[in-house]
């Protein structure tokens, strides 16, 4: 399979136009400065930024075929449990027949040590005859039965029974110790439609809530947040698509249309095109808040006439306050359609990864798939997965440079500490560095780097950063055939 990246050049889009605010530039210990956008870059020379896009690594959850569940689907990402030592999840969409005829639905839940091979513990709260032992989780209110898929792990709560956290929009919230075993608490009822994200920022101690609902030109993204999970602020509209995206969606479609080894999309009526933000997870990842928006392209009605056909694919974008969203790599797909030979799942449909699991040197995206959107005349039997796609540590976006030497410099900010550490792909090429003081006179300078540096300490030939800890400098970070993915300091 070929991984492509996308090159644009450094102009930023936002989503919802506001004035940007100039935020005060912290270097925070152990904290990663990605380069997305320019928070923390003075001035770019002779570089390209570009977005890298996930390698597709396939289903790891399936549905339960002998049930008659041709679909699962997930709206979270998996949490480890530091206390059980194993990873769980949670999924949506994935009820059997034979509970849906009896008006009820929920989630499954499922656990894993590696994150590849899911199982399913037999919970048994959820009595269903063809399946006495299964991993349905209920929780009922009003003697109504709800999904605990929105799932987000708060390990500073000092309330042991609550470190497990669910959003149920529109219908309020849920906690537990385990994950497996839920109640309702008292909140707010966050108004949604069906689709929503939840996340914690353990950084900044922020509960971050994303739910649909109408906007311009259709489905929309509002934004919810508590810093105590009992009291929540409504940001209200943060995201939604504008016209350059209905230009960009209907050469899509026309582009789709014409290509043989796509999916083709069952309904074609050119006066139901649309481009809508049909859900996007938010998610704190070191310094910044990136945002996964899923772009749906309506293509025709559906079946019954009540919605559309249509496809989806997966953007990328970052924020530093979330509410101002920058659209990254010219609005191209992050997460797009695999081809009709591959084998995969996300043929048509595909929902964006609700947060970047970190696994050693690589970032492990979770994310929904599915072959149809409305089913052809001979659809395959199962329709939709959770699959996972991986990228390098930091590695959304990277400043880029040819043979010709580039150059970024940092805006100036206190040095906390003398450790530089730097994520730099050099296996062609070098990168080196150079520290300024406030008066941009150079006080350090390191060894040349070569090799892929994706957690190298910076060695310095001249200079002493002891006699600089807690003084104002800058970082010029010099480039050829080389990629800046990030630095920080320890």
């Amino acid at each position: 399979m070929i991984v492509r990246t996308v090159c644009f050049p450094l102009i930023i889009l936002c989503a919802v136009p506001a004035s940007a605010i100039e935020l005060p530039f912290n270097v925070v210990p152990g904290e990663r400065q990605l380069v997305l956008d320019d928070a923390g870059i003075a001035k770019v020379e002779n570089l390209t930024r570009t977005m890298h896009r996930p390698r597709k690594k396939g289903a790891v959850i399936r549905p339960n075929w002998p049930l008659g569940v041709k679909s699962v689907q997930a709206r979270t990402a998996p949490v480890w449990d530091p206390q059980e030592k194993v990873f769980k999840f949670w999924d949506c969409a994935a009820t059997p027949p034979g509970l849906s005829a009896q008006g009820i639905g929920g989630s499954g839940y499922y656990e894993s040590t590696d994150g590849l091979h899911w199982s399913q513990p037999p919970l048994v709260q959820m009595e269903f005859k063809e399946w006495p032992l299964n991993n349905y989780i209920k929780l009922t209110l009003n003697g109504k039965h709800y999904r605990t898929d929105y799932v987000a792990y708060d390990p500073v709560d000092p309330d042991p029974t609550r470190r497990f956290k669910c959003a149920l929009p529109p219908h309020g919230f849920a906690v537990s110790p385990n994950g497996r075993d839920w109640r309702a608490v008292d909140g707010p009822s966050i108004p949604s439609g069906d689709e929503a994200n939840f996340s914690f920022d353990h950084k900044g101690k922020l509960f971050i809530l994303t739910v649909k609902r109408p906007g311009p030109n259709g489905r929309s993204v509002y934004l919810a947040t508590s810093k105590d999970f009992t009291n929540w602020t409504d940001h209200g509209l943060i995201f939604h698509s504008d016209d350059l995206d209905q230009e960009i969606g209907r050469k899509r479609i026309l582009v789709r249309s014409a290509d043989p080894t796509l999916q083709q999309i069952v309904a074609n009526d050119p006066s139901r095109w649309n481009t809508d933000v049909y859900n996007m997870g938010v998610f704190r990842y070191e310094s910044i808040y990136i945002g996964t928006p899923t772009m749906y392209h309506a293509t025709g009605p559906s079946a019954d006439g009540t919605n559309t056909d249509g496809f989806h694919l997966v953007e990328l974008a970052c924020s530093r306050d979330l509410t101002n969203w920058l659209r990254l790599g010219d609005r191209e797909p992050f997460i797009g359609a695999s081809r009709l030979d591959s084998g995969a799942y996300d043929l048509t449909g595909m929902i964006g990864p609700s947060n970047a699991v970190v696994r050693g040197d690589e970032l492990w995206l979770y994310y929904t798939a599915g072959k149809y959107r409305r089913s052809p005349a001979e659809p395959d039997f199962d329709d939709g997965a959770v699959c996972l796609a991986v990228l390098r540590r930091d590695g959304f976006v990277s400043l880029d440079a040819t043979e010709s030497v580039g150059t970024v410099l940092t805006k100036r900010f206190v040095l906390p500490s003398t450790k530089l550490l730097v994520n730099i792909k050099a296996t062609a090429g070098e990168a080196q560095i150079e520290l300024l003081d406030e008066n941009d006179k150079g006080v350090a300078r390191s060894t040349r780097m070569t090799g892929d540096l994706l957690r190298t300490p910076v060695e310095w030939e001249a200079g002493d950063l002891a006699t600089l800890k807690g003084k104002s400098v800058s970082l010029r970070i010099q480039l050829r055939n080389a990629q800046l993915y990030s630095y920080w300091v320890e």
